[in-house]
């Protein structure tokens, strides 16, 4: 999607990707293994430790390429749907195949390990995770990698939802978490990426990616007074998402969480922050 960014760019001082040989200087290059993550959730961190700075987080179904593991656990890779490299825990990855078959359209879902809504359950996938479907049975689908799933949360793959910004209105109140990418907190690119993704849209992960890529690029001042649902609103280091002329929506560490708020007014508390001035506008 971006090619050249340091966050997308799979070498460290030590060794690069075989693809990057003749792009940049490294002792050795390794051909990626291609893997896929099996837990319902994985972090991505700067660094290989289980403290280290949470970059964003990987879902179920999600492709991962590995050029390296540790003995602490840790593989360093990249993501196959925005490019993202980092450090994830190995036990959260497995072998690519079966390839998914279905994307969770629901918020969140429960996985049973019996088609019953009544059996006992502490798993749960969130929106745009993958799964392979091995079959049906009594309106729930019986996922390749174990448990099931109520039929009516998953969509087959290919198919989108036909409004970006419904997804994003669906993550109201969710808390605001640094890195999230899930329905239980996310900040603001990733509700951004999140909804986009859901509706079939790529989108980078970062804030400062999708400035510089999603769609036209509005000369802000003439856009400021034309804005309309679906614009892209950005400040230094935040996004926001229209939902008509007035409103916005977006995870804030103001609220702590996803909301709604005049733009007028988020515009001014905005501005007197740190983040000051909107940068830009872009219309996907």
């Amino acid at each position: 999607m971006i090619s050249g960014h340091p966050r997308l760019t799979p070498a460290r001082p030590d060794l690069a990707a075989q693809s990057l040989r003749g792009v940049v200087e490294a002792p050795r290059y390794v051909e990626p293994r291609p893997m896929r993550v099996v837990a319902p959730v994985a972090s991505l961190r700067r660094e290989p430790r289980p403290d280290a700075a949470l970059d964003t987080q990987l879902l179920m179904g999600e492709p991962f390429a590995v050029f390296d593991e540790d003995k602490e656990g840790f593989a360093w890779g990249q993501s196959g749907w925005d490019a993202y490299v980092g450090y994830v825990s190995r036990e959260a990855l497995g072998p690519a195949e079966p390839a998914p078959t279905h994307r969770v359209a629901a918020l969140s879902t429960p996985v049973y390990p019996g088609p019953s809504l009544k059996l006992p359950t502490e798993t749960f996938l969130p929106i745009n995770a993958e799964v392979a479907v091995a079959g049906e049975e009594k309106g729930y689908a019986r996922l390749a990698g174990g448990g099931f799933v109520h039929a009516a949360h998953l969509a087959p793959l290919g198919t989108s939802e036909p409004d970006f910004v419904a997804v994003a209105e669906r993550f109201l109140h969710t808390p605001y978490l640094w890195g999230g990418r899930t329905g239980l907190g996310l900040d603001c690119s990733s509700l951004v990426q999140m909804a986009m993704r859901a509706a079939g849209i790529a989108a980078p992960r970062d804030s400062d990616m999708q400035e510089a890529f999603i769609g036209e690029k509005l000369v802000a001042e003439e856009a400021l007074s034309q804005l309309r649902r679906g614009d892209l609103v950005f400040w230094k280091g935040h996004v926001a998402i229209m939902l008509d002329d007035t409103r916005m929506i977006h995870a804030n560490g103001h609220h702590m969480a996803v909301a709604i708020e005049p733009f007028e007014d988020a515009r001014a508390r905005i501005l007197a922050s740190s983040y000051g001035a909107v940068t830009s506008v872009r219309r996907p």
